[in-house]
């Protein structure tokens, strides 16, 4: 396959995918070349060094994973479907499988700390405006959001981990879509306020 036929995209999907099944280290120019039947000169033709496929291999998931996700459901009329839509996206269909949980273990590496960082902001940011715009106060909406974000990383990582224990994490399990509706009706479902307990037997209060 000659330099002409394989882009840019095509070495940063090549890059994401290497670095969800082996972290930085398979992130090798010479074996991905051989993955797409081109030659090291191909590699060249797009970018200066691993370094720079990287960096631009992380700045295409941040862009396809979270900007442009971010962007497709603010663009929703109404808060609730914005909702809906965002945790279906995020809990639905992987890209890249396992890529994200991949990530998480690479921090040590300084590009990919700093996209991460970076993702992980948005995130957060985007999550708390969710919740604002459903009617939860500024406190509550962080909260939400922490938890929400921290039930969607623990999904991808039993996904990734526990398809035997928890196979209600993979796409392909007929009870996958049941269990994430549970899910995503948990987060979104106002709290109740608790109910006062009944004093114990015996006891008397002041």
């Amino acid at each position: 396959m000659g330099k002409g036929k394989v882009s840019r995209d095509d070495w940063t999907m090549a890059a994401l995918r290497a670095l969800a099944r082996g972290g930085v280290a398979a992130v090798a120019v010479d074996r991905l070349a051989r993955e797409m039947g081109v030659t090291r000169g191909s590699f060249y033709w797009h970018f200066a060094d691993r370094e720079a496929l990287l960096v631009a291999a992380l700045e295409t998931w941040e862009l396809r994973a979270t900007t442009e996700v971010v962007a497709a459901v603010r663009a929703l009329d109404d808060a609730w479907a914005r909702a809906r839509a965002l945790f279906a996206e995020a809990l639905g269909s992987e890209e890249i499988a396992d890529l994200e949980p991949a990530l998480a273990t690479q921090t040590s590496h300084p590009a990919i700390a700093e996209v991460v960082a970076r993702v992980t902001e948005a995130r957060l940011a985007f999550l708390a405006e969710v919740f604002t715009d459903l009617g939860f106060g500024p406190q509550d909406a962080r909260h939400r959001a922490l938890a929400a974000y921290a039930a969607y990383l623990g999904w991808l990582e039993l996904r990734r981990t526990a398809a035997t224990l928890a196979p209600e994490t993979q796409l392909q399990d007929p009870g996958s879509s049941a269990a994430l509706d549970h899910l995503v009706a948990m987060i979104l479902t106002p709290a109740e306020p608790p109910t006062p307990s009944a004093p114990a037997a015996g006891s008397t209060r002041a």
